[in-house]
């Protein structure tokens, strides 16, 4: 090619590149530039933080019976379930490292006020409640939680995370179906061998047993979760507009045994821990 179409080729590509970084800016006509990956949705949080029982700690996730944080299906940073932490993490990388666990295993409602107050000095704008299961799971149903004092203890959490973070976003996720538990193990030998170690025994005492008392007893267990999950709704609509209410997707789960550890035979694995994270994302709103 002779030298002066060159030089011209050149001069003309230099004039298309100064109209391209012009044209995207100024005037209505300009196109909007898309933000880069690492620019933060508007909303997202920064800081978020887990309260609750031992379902949220990822407990039996790691192959022995204790906590195993890095499976939570709220703010775990494992590979093995795309917990809320992680999904936040695409929209904000800067939430990252400031996922905080404050739940602890055996912990009724009545420990869910501490749980708030660390919450709090975490500065989180984004908390995760799942609590009810041990209020429930006593050695007997006059054991366990009357209703009204579950409702005062999570309402005094709540007011705990309003006062302390009036701005911050609360999801309060319902108690999974525990009955359902008693339905698709007390046929497994696995499980009923699990369950004789005194594992839930308001409900999973005699799983085999078809006694009246005991089909009694089942019924009234059930019966204490469905009151549970209603004050837990009724909560967070009182607590106001920043606060959700998964409208009853955990405690919809048809789950299985596939689903629980083989330790246990109660705790979710990390096929469980995974599944309630799926049903719960999209009650916590981030998803539109």
């Amino acid at each position: 090619m002779p030298r002066r179409w060159v030089a011209a080729v050149a001069s003309l590509s230099a004039l298309v590149a100064l109209a391209c970084e012009g044209g995207g800016g100024g005037g209505d006509g300009g196109a909007t530039p898309r933000p880069p990956r690492d620019t933060p949705r508007p909303g997202t949080p920064v800081v978020m933080a887990a309260l609750g029982d031992s379902i949220s700690t990822g407990f039996g996730t790691c192959l022995v019976l204790s906590s195993c944080e890095r499976n939570s299906w709220s703010t775990g940073d494992g590979r093995r379930v795309e917990s809320h932490y992680r999904r936040l993490l695409e929209l904000n990388p800067g939430i990252r490292g400031r996922a905080y666990n404050h739940a602890k295993p055996g912990a009724r409602a009545s420990a869910l006020a501490d749980q708030a107050t660390r919450a709090v000095r975490d500065r989180a704008d984004y908390v995760t409640v799942l609590i009810g299961a041990n209020d429930a799971c006593r050695g007997t149903i006059e054991a366990m939680t009357p209703v009204a004092t579950f409702r005062e203890q999570v309402d005094r959490a709540l007011r705990t995370l309003r006062e302390g973070r009036p701005k911050a976003r609360v999801l309060v996720v319902s108690i999974p179906d525990l009955h359902r538990l008693w339905e698709v193990g007390h046929t497994d030998e696995r499980a009923l061998r699990s369950w004789q170690r005194g594992v839930c025994p308001a409900l999973l005492a005699a799983p085999t047993s078809t006694a009246a008392a005991d089909r009694e007893r089942r019924r009234v267990f059930r019966e204490r979760i469905d009151a549970y999950n209603d004050q837990l709704s009724a909560a967070c609509r009182a607590y106001g507009s920043r606060c959700r209410y998964d409208r009853g997707a955990a405690h919809r789960v048809r789950f299985t045994l596939d689903d629980v550890n083989t330790l246990d035979h109660f705790h979710p694995n990390n096929a469980g821990q995974q599944r309630l994270a799926e049903v719960t994302w999209s009650a916590a709103g981030f998803a539109d």
